[in-house]
This record gives C-alpha cells, sequence and structure tokens, in this order.
C-alpha cells in the first residue's frame, strides 16, 4: 500500500469516527426515521394487546395462528407483525372480547 492510499484510509476512518459521535461529515446522508410511537401503532403494544384479552400467551398465539416464539419477539419488540396478523391485532386491540370469536 502506498502513503496516497494509506493517507485515504486513515482519513475514511476520521471521518467514520467523526460521524459516529453525530459530527457533521461532507457527503454524509443523514435520514430520520421515526420510531412507531405505541398510541398509534398496534406492533409496539402486542404484549398490552394479549394482557388486555386476559389470556396467555401460548394461548393467544395458538388462537391467532402464529408461533409462540414469534409472539414472544413481537412482544420483546425484536420483530414485528405485518399483513393479516397486524390487521388482526388491531382488531383485538379494539375490542379484546373479540378474540373469544377466534375461538369457535
Amino acid at each position: 500500500m502506498d502513503q496516497q492510499h494509506f493517507d485515504q484510509l486513515v482519513k475514511g476512518v476520521r471521518e467514520m469516527k467523526r460521524h459516529m459521535a453525530g459530527k457533521p461529515v461532507r457527503g454524509a446522508v443523514v435520514t430520520n426515521v421515526r420510531t412507531p410511537d405505541a398510541a398509534t401503532n398496534v406492533e409496539v403494544n402486542v404484549k398490552a394487546i394479549r394482557e388486555a384479552a386476559l389470556i396467555s400467551q401460548s394461548q393467544f398465539a395458538k388462537l391467532i395462528g402464529v408461533n409462540l416464539r414469534t409472539l414472544q419477539n413481537w412482544e420483546q419488540n425484536r420483530t414485528r407483525p405485518s399483513g393479516p396478523a397486524r390487521a388482526l391485532l388491531k382488531i383485538v386491540a379494539s375490542d379484546p372480547k373479540t378474540i373469544v370469536a377466534l375461538h369457535v
């Protein structure tokens, strides 16, 4: 490696350090991502939805047709429900008693 390439590498590492410290770096593009709010996003409240329905994790997972581990990941915010599961959670969130209808 010649001196010019080494200098460029050192400069890049210094810029990375500045960027990680939150300082402006020329050419870096920062995108602000909104985090889901508990009041507006169902996926943040999966545990609260289940608890409002007064049902255990294993029973709830079985009723909505997902693996128990999947439900636990949702509740611990490791993953987020999507598609039909999210729609179903919205329904149960609006009226926790609707979970009984799934048991039929």
